[in-house]
């Protein structure tokens, strides 16, 4: 069974996904971009649920293409024993395997780590779960949201108005854990490459969002002792401004770009304000300072606004409405939306990779599968004869 792409970084891998959602096909999906041989194991019937998820356009979602192109999908019974089999077969050929069953789900069924590792002991195998595998809440059912309410991410985001916790209106846990995850495969892709063999991979969806949130989100919480001095989280500072025709935001971090700032309304006054004259300054007195801001962005329009900042050197940006983004000329100068014919749901804009590759260049290696598209395909490279697969579909193990 070949590589999707024998250019990619990952060529020659072969990754069996047996995920569903977002937080395992979407890191299954990156490492099938970067060349690996990707084949995704559904259910029969519906498959992954993602399948009925978002926008629908010929019967696909476009939750499902955005998470799993660059794969083959195989729809197998594991219910059944000769559908195990079949699995054990994958597995034998196989570098990576990767699930997100809740915990004790995969080993019941007999595709535990330890029931893998007999029949492909260099197996990186990655088990991907919400809270992670012990302690009480481990066999709970989660969800982004889940995540977010547990782990701060909901309470960073408070409306320092209002006070009121809100969560980021995005599955970003489930994204992060699956950037965290295609990472960690590769990093042990690299260890098994230098002679360290295989291993089990756990990654909670808990301990993704504390890892990504801690570095800002959780600064006044790193220090431990009574004499750390803490300062107003992020969020007081980013914060959109109405502008006479719509909303943007700004940034200035320090003394100098404050200055420049302050030139770009016409308000050198500030620059002297006590209130504003250092970072610490300007934390402390936020509310004086957004209200100094709100009364001077309204008096124009955005796009006036962008000119002016552009000649200060001012960092700024407009808020772009989800219509315009695809549209900006800086998107178009990145080239990071790109255009395909999917031979079922038609025309699809996606964006390509995020990493370019000068020597080893990544990119979609082929549309997301139709449930079972290419079940005869990969059972035939594991040589099943056509008499064999007609018993295996006669037993209903494949469609």
């Amino acid at each position: 069974m070949g590589s999707n792409d024998p250019r990619g970084p990952l060529a020659g891998i072969r990754v069996i996904d047996a995920a569903a959602i977002i937080s395992g096909p979407l890191a299954t999906m990156l490492l099938g971009d970067q060349g690996a041989d990707v084949v995704k194991i559904e259910a029969p019937g519906l498959g992954d649920p993602t399948r009925l998820l978002g926008a629908v356009s010929g019967g696909m979602t476009s939750t499902f293409v955005n998470c799993n192109r660059s794969k083959r999908s195989v729809v197998l019974d594991l219910r059944n024993d000769q559908g195990k089999e079949v699995l054990r077969r994958l597995v034998r050929g196989a570098d990576v395997f990767v699930q997100n069953f809740r915990p004790g789900v995969i080993e019941r069924m007999g595709f535990g780590y330890e029931d893998l590792k007999e029949i492909a002991p260099d197996i990186i195998y990655v088990s991907i779960s919400g809270f992670g595998e012990t302690g009480p809440l481990a066999k709970r059912k989660v969800y982004d949201n889940i995540i977010q309410a547990m782990s701060g991410m909901a309470a960073v985001q408070t409306d320092p108005d209002t006070g009121r916790p809100e969560l980021v209106r995005n599955l970003e846990i489930d994204k992060a854990t699956a950037y965290t995850v295609a990472q960690a495969v590769t990093a042990a892709l690299f260890a098994r490459e230098r002679g360290q063999g295989g291993q089990h991979l756990h990654v909670a969806m808990l301990d993704v969002a504390f890892a990504f949130l801690w570095p800002d989100g959780m600064m006044n919480h790193t220090f431990i002792g009574d004499e750390v001095m803490t300062i107003p989280p992020f969020g007081t500072i980013y914060r959109l401004y109405e502008t006479a025709d719509g909303y943007m935001t700004i940034a200035a971090l320090n003394d100098k770009e404050w200055a420049d700032a302050c030139r770009a309304f016409d308000r050198e006054d500030l620059i002297e304000d006590p209130r504003f004259a250092t970072g610490l300054d300007r934390f402390q007195h936020m509310t004086d300072l957004r209200e100094a801001l709100s009364s001077v962005l309204t008096t124009r329009t955005s796009e006036e606004w962008c000119e002016i900042f552009e000649k200060h050197d001012v960092a700024h940006a407009p808020v772009l409405g989800l219509d315009d983004v695809h549209e900006h000329p800086q998107t178009r100068a990145n080239n990071v939306l790109v255009e395909s014919e999917h031979p079922v749901a038609g025309l699809m804009r996606e964006p390509r990779p995020a990493p370019k590759f000068d020597g080893t260049p990544s990119a979609p290696c082929g549309h997301a599968p139709a449930h079972g598209e290419h079940t005869e395909n990969v059972l035939g490279e594991l040589g099943y004869s056509a008499e064999e697969m007609a018993s295996l579909r006669a037993a209903n193990v494949i469609p």
